[in-house]
């Protein structure tokens, strides 16, 4: 299965055409906008439908949208393989409460990536084995990547913002 719209035509005869709440094709692989609380279903279809195929999550990340819009994006690339067929998903969560469910199950990289999306923006992965800190320091306040994260000025009594030169 090769074309973006095949693809799109799979995930709505099998979850209904309230799972794919829109699309962006001015990025590249062209995305799928997903429902967030079906995100794991989409992902696990995709893996195991042998049309389909995705055996590669190439990269999960997440993108503050800024307390402005009060959102945080969850971006999926995967990678079909024995298709060399690409395919971008994206969830959008709300920033307040920012949870979305894992995919670590579905393909094993996802265990670190979401971790890192995680502790740098906050974003909880439901059902995920191990959600800790992977970059930042355990006991860290806060998620650096957000947009309105304010640096603390000390970190165990040492200075972490450098002071401007007078």
């Amino acid at each position: 299965m090769e074309k973006f719209e095949d693809i799109k035509a799979l995930l709505i005869a099998t979850f209904g055409e309230e799972v794919v709440l829109g699309e962006d094709l001015n990025c590249t692989p062209k995305a799928l906008m997903i429902k967030s609380g079906k995100i794991d279903a989409v992902c696990s279809e995709l893996f195991t439908n042998k049309t389909a195929y995705f055996d590669s999550l190439s990269c999960l990340t997440g993108l503050d949208n800024g307390p402005e819009k009060g959102t945080i994006e969850v971006v999926y690339n995967l990678y079909s393989i024995p298709y060399e067929c690409a395919l971008m998903l994206k969830s959008e969560l709300s920033r307040n409460k920012p949870e979305i469910p894992t995919v670590s199950h579905i393909w094993q990289t996802a265990n670190w990536h979401e971790r890192e999306a995680y502790d740098l923006l906050g974003i909880h992965f439901i059902g995920h084995p191990d959600l800790r800190r992977i970059l930042m320091p355990a006991d860290w306040e806060g998620h650096p990547l957000q947009k309105d994260y304010i640096e603390p000025e000390k970190y165990r009594g040492m200075e972490t913002v450098r002071k401007e030169e007078e």
